[in-house]
């Protein structure tokens, strides 16, 4: 009789389909599980490292039985260089400085979020999201969890990274920023600076979360490299010259 320590046991539920948040006239279904147990940090570490990403106090993975579009992708960051483009990038937003703190939300963050749903995703769940379920978003994590907020010289909020620390690395679980000014591409910018913020911490990875490659919502993460992905082989840097849908 093999004894089994139900503390230690796992369940994981698979979701119903729902419609694909990034491929037209798809459906997704999702396998997920709850980050509990007496260390949800070491199990998420371990979720993380296999392509699943965190949302309030659940991990969660594509499941899809006909579809592998959505791959699990992270940035190697200490062979991570800058390009031309980036570099313009990071001069345009100087000003900004970005903060640590601890993931208590605000309404002055749920204005600004409110904002950039309604111009970038006004058609998904998110922006139909009140004040309680952006706190929940923000607020709810049985892990390590920063939201580092971006801000001017004058104190005003540009933008917001929610994320997670990793034994190896920072995943990023949401960003969200003001859609007022598209030529500082702050997008980008917050991707880099969390780049950065990850070699500080002598830390190997930040976790990108799902690269989409047919997706233009999703596609723009091969630019930043050297890009890992995890195939069914194990992670292997991203090649574009090789087609792996």
């Amino acid at each position: 009789m093999i004894n089994v320590d139900p503390d230690r046991l796992k369940f994981f539920y698979g979701t119903t389909p729902q419609a694909c948040p990034y491929l037209p006239g798809k459906t997704e279904t999702k396998a997920i599980t709850e980050l509990a147990g007496p260390d949800p940090s070491n199990f998420h570490d371990l979720l993380s490292q296999a392509g699943f990403r965190r949302s309030h106090s659940l991990a969660y993975k594509p499941a899809c039985p006909s579809c592998r579009a959505c791959v699990p992708a992270r940035v190697r960051v200490s062979d991570f260089k800058a390009s031309k483009s980036m570099r313009r990038i990071l001069r345009k937003n100087i000003g900004l400085a970005g903060l640590e703190t601890p993931p208590i939300a605000t309404a002055e963050q749920f204005l600004l979020f409110q904002k950039y749903e309604k111009a970038r995703h006004s058609n998904g769940e998110m922006a139909r999201m009140n004040f309680d379920d952006f706190k929940a978003m923000v607020e709810e994590s049985p892990v390590q969890t920063k939201l580092v907020e971006y801000r001017t010289s004058q104190g005003e909020l540009q933008g917001a990274a929610l994320t997670d620390t990793l034994s190896d690395g920072i995943s990023g679980v949401y960003t969200f920023f003001s859609p007022n000014y598209p030529t500082r591409s702050l997008g980008t910018f917050l991707i880099l600076s969390q780049i950065f913020r990850t070699q500080k911490l002598c830390l190997p990875y930040f976790y990108l979360g799902y690269w989409v490659q047919q997706s233009p919502k999703m596609s723009y993460k091969q630019r930043f490299i050297p890009m890992e992905i995890l195939t069914e082989s194990g992670w292997s840097e991203y090649n574009p010259l090789k087609n792996i849908q």
